[in-house]
């Protein structure tokens, strides 16, 4: 009776199980002699039916053919009688067209699947259950649907085998602004927004001087690098071209470091508190490499205490700095802003499916709203329109810092006007102090 339990108990875990259940021996906890009998074992060559013994209704086998079939219907004494192997014969598990070992594991994506015995009967394939930081399921749909989303996704292959919550860590990076911060006053500007173009793009305005994208690696280092961009952008613009510099996002990972996090996130207005307090060196002086590295200046001082090479601009003997940062209240004053002074910087709510965007004009979907989002900061450097299946629609051009692999050679669009994962909520401009003979 308790191994016509068993086998019942087994058959329902088989039919509930999602991954494929293999067994090493059907009912191998029975106890009895089937294959040994009063005048010893009876084990035959070959294949005979007739070498059979009667077993919970049905026939279990002891003849050679047992060799070449160990997870079907062999008698439980089989190996110990016949072939002298009391061990149990170890199945393997097969997951996704692939067989795995007992006590072996595979990666499927991002979650690790180990092949287990259970009680010496019947091997499971067991797996993690990580959210991936890719989903194929949100690609595929995506892609289905542009009509309805907008843009199409794709698998990038650093992202693949990721954990979502290593993509919200390292992947992104800035602390979300405090309340008080949030609510500073944006400054004030003049203008007839009917004057503001439908398209604009600093790369073709200012041909040289924007920086280019960079891959920040797995680091959150998202705060420094939007920081110094803007700052670096910003300097080329204003001056005219007689300041162009690529500032270092190392410098503030490595010496911004009070209530900043390095590679693990910080805040935006301290970042650029303490450009304005001590300044920057470029980033021939002290390169990105994404990692906590140690600051290797004296808190305050000049390019000669930095002990960094003369840079371009004969007449730059102070690091670079900049006035305090000032916020830009909405969509008009950021394209104005960008236009007169170069791009900004944003701050976004990052979800899911924003991994794998590969074209098009963003906007979140509902596919993967009950996961971890996090904040993102970045540049816009631009804006335009396109024609969609909805009309037309406006949108941002943003640089990303995810490489150029990523999206559209490295940048994003999204939708504008409409505080698209909250891009519009806060976004920063500044001016660089300029040192040239001709801006004093």
């Amino acid at each position: 009776m308790y191994g016509i339990q068993w086998l019942l108990t087994l058959l329902v875990i088989s039919s509930l199980c999602v991954n494929e259940i293999h067994t090493v021996r059907p009912a191998f906890d029975l106890q009895g002699d089937y294959c040994l009998t009063k005048t010893g074992p009876r084990c035959c060559s070959g294949r005979m039916d007739a070498c059979s013994r009667p077993i919970l209704g049905t026939l279990c086998y002891c003849d050679d053919f047992c060799d070449s079939r160990k997870d079907e219907d062999c008698c439980p004494d089989y190996w110990s009688v016949c072939r002298n192997d009391p061990e149990p014969i170890v199945a393997s598990c097969r997951y996704q067209n692939q067989v795995v070992e007992v006590n072996k594991s595979i990666k499927d994506n991002c979650n690790l699947c180990k092949c287990n015995l259970w009680n010496m009967t019947f091997a499971e394939i067991l797996c993690e259950k990580h959210t991936c930081l890719i989903e194929p399921d949100v690609i595929n749909t995506v892609n289905q649907h542009y009509a309805r989303y907008g843009w199409t996704a794709t698998n990038y292959t650093k992202f693949w085998g990721r954990k979502h919550e290593e993509g919200i860590r390292l992947r992104l990076g800035t602390k979300q602004p405090h309340r008080f911060v949030k609510r500073m006053n944006p400054v004030r500007l003049v203008y007839d927004p009917y004057t503001l173009p439908k398209e604009f793009d600093s790369d073709k305005t200012w041909p040289g001087y924007i920086s280019g994208i960079i891959d920040q690696g797995w680091c959150g280092s998202s705060w420094a690098l939007s920081t110094v961009a803007v700052a670096s952008d910003r300097y080329a613009v204003i001056s005219k071209g007689l300041e162009v510099v690529q500032l270092s996002a190392q410098h503030l990972l490595s010496c911004d470091n009070r209530g900043q996090q390095s590679c693990d996130g910080g805040h935006l207005d301290r970042a650029w508190n303490y450009f304005r307090k001590f300044g920057l060196v470029d980033n021939d002086c002290f390169p990105y490499k994404g990692t906590n590295e140690k600051c290797p200046f004296p808190r305050s001082g000049n390019l000669k205490t930095a002990r960094c090479a003369q840079p371009t601009n004969e007449f730059r003997t102070d690091r670079y700095m900049v006035s305090p940062a000032h916020r830009v209240a909405n969509e008009s004053d950021i394209m104005y802003e960008i236009m007169h002074s170069g791009p900004v910087q944003a701050t976004m709510k990052v979800y899911h499916d924003f991994f794998s965007y590969q074209g098009g004009i963003y906007k979140h979907t509902d596919l993967t709203d009950n996961d971890r989002t996090g904040y993102h900061s970045v540049r816009i450097v631009g804006w335009g329109e396109e024609y969609s299946y909805s009309g037309v629609q406006k949108y941002w051009k943003v640089a990303n810092s995810w490489g150029t692999e990523w999206g559209e050679n490295g940048y994003f669009r999204i939708v504008k006007g409409h505080n698209e994962c909250e891009i519009e909520t806060f976004v920063l401009g500044v001016i660089p102090l300029i040192q040239s003979e001709e801006m004093k």
